[in-house]
């Protein structure tokens, strides 16, 4: 199945959902950035929830980057997307292992430990929008809710899941984000607590070949769900030769005049994607002249 999201209301236009399976999007960054299962796990959450919220901005430039630091062993994940549900993202730390948690899953929220969701929206105004909160789980997707109700007032449930191989490759990866809009009854928030409260696990569910359209229409159906459209969610790193030419001049004449006198190539790998870009002494004392 290719990597999409489904986007619908309910409820006469009070409520808006948003349901993703990102499988490729997880098994590409696990393998760029070699992540061991949990830390996969974590950085699959976290992008699949960065290309639905990037998918809810209506800016062709806006761009949305969701940071989580933590105080545990991961120490802090960053995702960035745009209005295309295009995503990258990367981990602080990639090999993580840790025990099973209580419930026998991985330990993410063990992994992330306490500390803090910082989530930014580039608009293209003079400045972005910053909202911060505390992490209440370490799950993520908890985390995630309790951001939209504090910072954005808007009522919201978030399951996000990875589901990994034996093999340590991603079996499958999604989520699913609901909003109860202003006109929300009591009965409408009420009817989406009883469905979403008896809802098996996301994973669960995109594991018995159950597409969004199929999950939205369990949850949804009986509340008049309209299906606005789907569209395709991919990783995507927008770095290229240039992008980190001028990484490299920002650093000033002082670093790039030591790394000249090295005389030796320098490799440069980019956070997000981990692609490699070499240059060369040459280069190094060409970009000190401009």
């Amino acid at each position: 199945m290719n990597d999409h999201i489904v986007r619908a209301t309910a409820a006469d236009g009070c409520v808006r959902a948003f349901c993703a399976t990102t499988q490729n999007i997880t098994e590409y960054a696990r393998k760029c950035h070699d992540t061991s299962p949990v830390v996969t796990a974590a950085l699959g959450r976290l992008l699949c929830a960065g290309a639905i919220m990037g998918s809810m901005q209506k800016g062709g430039d806006d761009l949305l980057t969701l940071q989580i630091r933590g105080n545990g062993p991961l120490k802090g994940l960053t995702v960035t997307a745009d209005s295309n549900a295009n995503v990258k993202g990367y981990p602080m730390v990639r090999d993580v292992m840790l025990p099973p948690n209580s419930r026998g899953k991985l330990d993410v929220a063990g992994a992330i430990g306490a500390g803090m969701l910082t989530v930014t929206r580039d608009l293209g105004l003079k400045d972005p929008y910053v909202g911060q909160v505390e992490l209440i789980s370490g799950e993520i997707a908890e985390d995630l809710a309790y951001y939209f109700s504090s910072s954005e007032q808007v009522p919201s449930a978030v399951a996000l899941g990875v589901l990994m191989e034996k093999n340590n490759t991603v079996k499958c990866s999604g989520g699913l984000i609901i909003q109860a809009l202003p006109g929300a009854g009591d009965d409408i928030v009420r009817m989406l607590e009883d469905k979403l409260g008896a809802m098996k696990p996301i994973t669960s569910l995109l594991d018995m070949q159950m597409t969004p359209t199929d999950i939205l229409n369990d949850v949804l159906g009986q509340a008049g769900l309209t299906i606005l459209d789907e569209i395709p969610a991919a990783f995507k790193c927008n770095c290229d030769r240039k992008r980190v030419e001028k990484v490299l001049i920002s650093l000033g004449n002082e670093e790039l005049e030591k790394m000249a006198a090295e005389g030796e190539s320098v490799e440069v790998k980019c956070s997000f994607c981990n692609r490699a870009y070499v240059f060369s002494p040459d280069e190094i004392k060409g970009f000190l002249k401009r």
